[in-house]
């Protein structure tokens, strides 16, 4: 039998239960959970904040194993043949169709409407599609990363979810050399985004955040300023913003605080004619109100959104990682580890935020 955390609807605590190993259909692939990641969205899918989410649920969609068993051969994208005892990681989206508009017209494989997330949008019914488990079942297809040598498991977890994630909204960005930039939010997605616009050219670069546990992690990453939101209100940090760029604003600006306010705020932080990311509102937080005459067509100001990663996110962030891991050490961003019978803990600190990050050691 395989323990595994079940959150059995929103706003209930999580109950330990037990599931039979499960055998194998030729292509699948069984891991041993090495860590599994809490992130924010853990935190909305307790609190009932995404539609579609098929309760009950083993949570943890960003995950590092071992394999314990393979039904046949695998192989991932490289050609490599996957062996017993590999430590990988796998892409927790999956049945992207590759065959409606989204993803042939359209090329945005992410608002593809077949996909389906590990820890997020498959049933505890279904088996042991989550990370919050001691052992996680890989379905055929599911596109599986072995780790490099000197990528350790405490390092690849450090990054998680928060470093694909940033590589979208930074790709989406589009830093040039000598930019300046400002990153709204600094847990485990504003931080890294912060890493990967440094990477991308930028000259200057601002968080804005709290608690200061992370904005000091934000500074050890090489971040040239910081604002703390707990001791500055919103008119003050756009002015620091502006003091700091010439008074301007900046060049780029990515929303990746989770709060609605922040988009507003971000807008008006970003110079006229400059770009504005909004990367951190995956789940409703509410409404805001926006001027377009002032905030958009007067700025002549560029708003991109972004949702989700597809694999090619997934598997950049791991070559970054590999090639600037001993740069940056994600590992740092791991705050603590918790065994299974502390995941009520473990969301209760991350929504308190008391970790930069959180993770799951079965």
């Amino acid at each position: 039998m395989v323990k595994a955390a079940v959150m059995t609807e929103p706003n209930l605590p999580l109950e330990i239960r037990e599931f039979p190993e499960p055998e194998l259909e030729p292509g699948a692939i069984l891991l041993e959970t090495l860590f599994s990641e809490v992130c924010g969205t853990d935190v909305h899918l307790h609190k009932g904040q995404l539609a579609g989410v098929p309760y009950p649920i083993i949570p943890g969609h960003i995950n590092v194993g071992r394999i314990k068993r393979i039904a046949g051969e695998s192989y991932d994208v490289d050609g490599n043949r996957l062996e017993s005892g590999d430590v990988v990681t796998f892409m927790d989206v999956h049945e992207t169709c590759n065959n409606c508009w989204f993803c042939l017209v359209a090329k945005a494989t992410t608002r593809c409407p077949n996909r389906k997330v590990y820890g997020i949008t498959y049933s505890a019914d279904e088996g042991l599609l989550g990370g919050w488990s001691e052992e996680i079942y890989l379905k055929p297809g599911v596109k599986v990363v072995k780790l490099p040598a000197n990528i350790p498991p405490e390092r690849f977890i450090g990054g998680g979810c928060g470093l694909p994630t940033a590589l979208h909204a930074v790709q989406q960005a589009g830093i040039q050399l000598g930019d300046s930039v400002v990153v709204q939010g600094s847990g485990p997605v504003g931080l890294s985004a912060a890493i990967l616009a440094q990477l991308s050219g930028a000259c200057q670069l601002i968080v804005v955040g709290a608690p200061q546990l992370r904005l000091d992690m934000a500074l050890e990453m090489g971040v040239d300023a910081v604002i703390n939101i707990e001791e500055h209100g919103s008119e003050e940090r756009i002015e620091l913003v502006r003091e700091l760029t010439s008074g301007r604003g900046a060049d780029v600006t990515i929303e990746a605080s989770g709060n609605p306010h922040a988009v507003t705020e971000g807008m008006r932080m970003t110079r006229d004619n400059g770009r504005f990311i909004v990367v951190g509102q995956y789940s409703d937080g509410g409404d805001v109100t926006i001027n377009p005459h002032w905030d958009i067509n007067r700025k002549h100001l560029e708003i991109r959104g972004t949702w989700g990663i597809d694999f090619s996110h997934f598997y950049r962030s791991v070559k970054v990682m590999a090639k600037h891991g001993d740069r940056f050490h994600w590992e740092n961003l791991v705050s603590r580890s918790y065994s299974l019978d502390q995941v009520n803990q473990a969301l209760a600190d991350v929504a308190a935020l008391k970790v930069i990050k959180a993770v799951i050691k079965p």
